[in-house]
């Protein structure tokens, strides 16, 4: 018998890049009935949009009995359009775009340089990791990009426009219609936290090293590493809803090895969380890291249904034949929100958060935590 809340939470927007959207998304949060069961958590949702985009995507994380194993996985089905802008945190830089972004952690000013690209995106990532001693785990992970159909909209080679999707294609020998991407990856996670819905206290910590190899259907060999980490801290004996959280990202390759859309990204993560204030692949480079800091608290009574947070957050991405390095330019965000605890024994909240970052601004709806 497990012990489970499911939640649905409806998708309503509207902004320029997606026109007007509308869908539904689920979160339930299970665990077994044995004492020591860890929080296991299954997301999903589906969203289509008037500019005929379509979303399909799940996302698990499931501790097995007596936490024996733990899985993870992504997979999801777009029918996508996104706007780049380069690489490295220092672009834009040259050419002459434009494109107009609207809501919903997308850019809110005018941008000239601004590059946007139309595909389709079939992303099948699973990794299973057995429990070696306690609260430490390694495994094995498959991991599938397929992007296709892939329209650079601002490409003009007649007229010499040519965007960045289009000169690191032609620089690395990609297709620039279509590339897949599919490896097999060693995993190492920590986890010490108390609920993986909503933490209290402990940490998180993932290391996973992706091998691309040729044979799997890939236009080269290419490796990849992925480090993550998650803590929790509490402020308060009394009431451990009053609390400091940490969330660092690390995703690095060398360069010239993955194909534009799979190099690491702002908001690339499992959730698609990370970033609160731009908008999805604002930044990307062969290297990238991500760092978060968000303090949690109550507002009602004894720690009832609402709470607050206020966050800041960073992002640097590289390019190495630009001869920008980590750290050389770091983009800031922050910004505020509220929770609406809707479940207090999987401690499932709602979330409202506006962010911001250097000429963007962000408004999201969820359920759980952004981490």
């Amino acid at each position: 018998m497990k012990l489970g809340t499911l939640i649905l939470v409806p998708t309503i927007g509207s902004n320029p890049a997606m026109g007007f959207m509308f869908g539904v998304g689920g979160q339930y949060a299970f665990r077994g009935k044995e004492q020591n069961s860890l929080y296991s958590l299954i997301n999903a949702g589906v969203t289509f949009t008037t500019k005929n985009q379509i979303l399909i995507q799940m996302k698990n994380n499931v501790y097995t009995k007596k936490n024996k194993f733990f899985l993870s996985g992504d997979w999801r089905f777009l029918i996508f359009s996104q706007a780049t802008y380069g690489l490295s945190t220092k672009a834009p830089e040259g050419g002459a775009l434009s494109y107009q972004y609207g809501l919903n952690g997308v850019e809110t000013s005018d941008d000239s340089l601004v590059q946007p690209l139309k595909y389709d995106h079939l992303r099948l990532y699973q990794t299973v990791s057995m429990k070696i001693k306690k609260s430490l785990y390694a495994g094995l992970g498959f991991h599938l990009d397929h992007h296709y159909n892939i329209v650079d909209q601002k490409l003009d080679t007649i007229n010499q426009l040519f965007t960045s999707h289009y000169l690191y294609s032609k620089q690395f020998g990609f297709n620039m219609e279509k590339y897949l991407l599919a490896g097999i990856s060693v995993n190492f996670v920590a986890d010490t936290r108390d609920n993986m819905v909503n933490a209290y206290k402990g940490f998180f910590a993932i290391i996973n090293y992706r091998f691309y190899p040729q044979f799997l259907g890939n236009e080269k060999d290419a490796n990849t590493l992925d480090v993550e980490w998650r803590s929790f801290h509490s402020l308060s004996s009394r009431n451990p809803r009053h609390l400091v959280a940490f969330w660092l990202l690390g995703s690095f390759s060398p360069h010239g090895q993955l194909p534009y859309l799979d190099l690491p990204a702002l908001g690339y993560d499992q959730r698609g969380r990370g970033g609160r204030g731009y908008t999805q692949g604002r930044y990307r480079g062969p290297n990238l890291v991500y760092g978060e800091t968000e303090y949690r608290f109550p507002i009602s009574p004894c720690g009832g249904i609402l709470g607050g947070v206020v966050f800041v957050n960073a992002t640097t991405a590289d390019r190495p034949d630009n001869k920008v390095k980590l750290f050389d330019y770091i983009a800031p965000g922050y910004g505020f929100g509220l929770r609406f605890m809707v479940d207090k024994h999987s401690r499932t909240n709602l979330q409202v958060d506006f962010g911001f970052g250097k000429k963007s601004s962000g408004f999201y709806l969820g359920a759980t935590e952004t981490f």
